[in-house]
């Protein structure tokens, strides 16, 4: 797979905005890790040191409602995002064409408030 995206800078720009999801409410779970080298079935590590050639970083975040969003940034600039938002919205987001990790932060600023709401500025 290409490298296109640092995903040790993606999994910066998770942990930079998880202090705010925390304290809007939010429950931020581990970032998960996928080693491309690593035998079939791959594992999912929570462990960054665990992973020699990671080839995905993903991270799922609840909300009230049982809302829910969960994310994996594929380093070949693409990302599976699933949501449900509660309200009996939910479904797939496309997310292609992600280029960088500052592109990837703009993403989570945009799928964030969709799936929970205007959290407010902190």
């Amino acid at each position: 797979m290409e490298r296109v995206i640092d995903l040790d800078q993606a999994a910066a720009v998770i942990a930079e905005r998880a202090a705010r999801w925390l304290a809007a409410g939010l429950k931020v779970g581990q970032a998960t890790w996928r080693d491309e080298t690593a035998p079939w079935p791959q594992r999912f590590e929570t462990d960054r040191t665990l992973v020699r050639d990671p080839d995905s970083v993903g991270v799922f975040i609840a909300g009230p409602a049982d809302a829910e969003l969960s994310v994996v940034l594929f380093r070949g600039g693409w990302a599976d995002v699933d949501y449900f938002d509660g309200l009996g919205d939910a479904g797939p987001i496309p997310a292609f064409g992600i280029n960088s990790a500052a592109a990837f932060g703009t993403q989570l600023d945009q799928w964030v408030p969709h799936v929970f709401g205007n959290l407010g500025k902190s």
